[in-house]
């Protein structure tokens, strides 16, 4: 299972690696609602990804590292974000893996500066979807994609 941490919309990705390839189980997007307090979108975050690892029961959980930027308050939220996320994992006995942003587009369009339109498209193509995820999906099944290539020896 893959995971795109974002206090606005958190994605996730549940696939499959069978002989034949990877094959999508589940994705989607948890989106708390807009003017919700910081306790608030943790709680549906984390009542989310719950729900979906009950439903999934995925092996492991891959989560993306922070993207550093210039906005600081927005880092410290994705930060709360990614806790709660490496917590529902561990809370349900699941090891949880970390990789960068350039680690996670390199796995899936071999170019880690790839743009977002870009990552969705392979996805979509990798994963033989019938149409593109949304946005914050399809990072999360790259994420997932991501893990599934390079399988780190060490959770976090």
């Amino acid at each position: 299972m893959g995971i795109d941490p974002g206090s606005q919309v958190t994605g996730y990705g549940v696939i499959e690696k069978t002989r034949s390839g990877l094959c999508h189980i589940a994705y989607g997007e948890i989106k708390p609602g807009k003017g919700a307090t910081l306790s608030l979108c943790l709680q549906t975050i984390y009542d989310g990804l719950l729900e979906t690892i009950r439903q999934s029961a995925p092996e492991a959980l891959a989560i993306e590292e922070i993207f550093y930027g210039k906005n600081v308050k927005s880092l410290i939220r994705q930060g709360h974000v990614r806790g709660v996320a490496i917590l529902a994992g561990k809370h349900m006995g699941i090891p949880v893996y970390e990789y960068s942003p350039l680690e996670i587009k390199k796995a899936v369009v071999g170019y880690g500066r790839a743009e977002k339109s870009q990552v969705q498209t392979m996805v979509k193509a990798i994963l033989t979807l019938p149409e593109l995820p949304p946005p914050d999906a399809a990072d999360a099944l790259a994420v997932a994609i991501c893990h599934s290539n390079f399988l780190k020896a060490e959770p976090i």
